[in-house]
């Protein structure tokens, strides 16, 4: 059996030595062949100098350039095409994906599993981070068509068949999260505590980043804030009808009052910003149907090691 461990990498010069030793070290324990497939997205420091040398030293340390940085999304979808295994497992370089789950994610791939995924729990988050994942959890999974577990992320194995399903599900906006969940087949989930990020640093998601891809988890699935438009459009004008039914009433009954100018003014700022909501979501979704039409290319390859082609083959 091949195994294939798919590390996209940004920046990552201080940590990629130490997580390539652990990985091999960790594997030896196991009855495979390894391969590693070390994708960097556009990194600026030596993350690519590294990656040559482990190459040159070590030949099952494979790696893919990108000539720009793509995202992480684009890193892991080059990552799959260019894995060779039978099973794949895609992990951050940071080490906080530990590699001594392997071992375990590998036994229960043995037992028949398509998808081993590693869950982190969330002891040591902070209250208000912890609180606010939970929330949208469950604001995503009443609305999407798949099932997202809080705190299971990238890190998993993957057998064959379930990369070849990914690997067939080209669009533009991916959403990797929801595209595990949505393949199916057999899963099982691992627990493991937070580890500290290695090397130094910061995390590099930050509040804008984590708020874009909770987003992109809403919109990714369903159309649910389109038609969520269209009941919030549809109680508002109801609300209307009854506002304005009350204003001829007392109109008749009492005459005409001063002008209401409070209630004018709220009504219209009302209204207006639900426009500009209902438009604001209906821009997104066209947006997303303009970039698919494009249909570019996901990522562009600067270098790969000799000899190196996507689809699962070296020649």
């Amino acid at each position: 059996m091949l195994l294939s461990v798919v590390v996209p990498c940004h920046n990552e010069e201080d940590v990629l030595a130490d997580l390539v030793r652990e990985v091999l070290s960790t594997l030896e324990q196991a009855d495979v062949d390894v391969e590693l497939v070390l994708v960097d997205d556009g990194s600026r420091d030596d993350t690519v100098r590294i990656m040559r040398e482990l190459h040159e030293r070590d030949p099952r340390c494979r790696f893919v350039s990108f000539s720009r940085n793509f995202g992480k999304e684009a890193a892991m979808l080059a990552g799959l095409g260019y894995a060779q295994g039978d099973a794949v497992v895609i992990m951050d370089a940071d080490l906080q994906h530990p590699p001594h789950l392997l071992i375990e994610m590998l036994r229960l791939h043995g037992e028949g599993y398509d998808q081993v995924i590693a869950r982190r729990t969330r002891e040591g988050d902070a209250f208000t981070r912890t609180v606010l994942s939970r929330l949208y959890y469950r604001l995503v999974n009443a609305m999407v068509d798949v099932n997202m577990q809080d705190g299971a992320g990238d890190f998993r194995l993957l057998s064959r068949r379930a990369v070849d399903s990914l690997l067939r599900m080209r669009e533009y906006n991916r959403f990797s999260k929801g595209l595990f969940s949505w393949i199916g087949f057999p899963t099982i989930t691992v627990d493991y505590h937070n580890v500290a990020r290695q090397g130094g640093g910061e995390s590099k998601w930050t509040f804008r980043r984590l708020l874009n891809y909770g987003l992109d988890g809403i919109m990714s699935f369903n159309n649910a804030p389109l038609r969520l438009s269209i009941y919030i459009g549809a109680i508002v004008t109801g609300l209307s009808f009854v506002y304005v039914i009350g204003l001829i009433v007392a109109a008749l009954m009492h005459g005409v009052t001063a002008p209401g100018y409070v209630t004018l003014i709220a009504a219209i700022t009302g209204m207006g910003g639900l426009q500009l909501l209902f438009l604001g979501v209906i821009g997104e979704y066209v947006g997303r149907i303009y970039y698919e039409a494009k249909r570019r290319p996901h990522y562009l390859v600067a270098e790969t090691e000799p000899g190196a082609r996507e689809g699962g083959s070296i020649r």
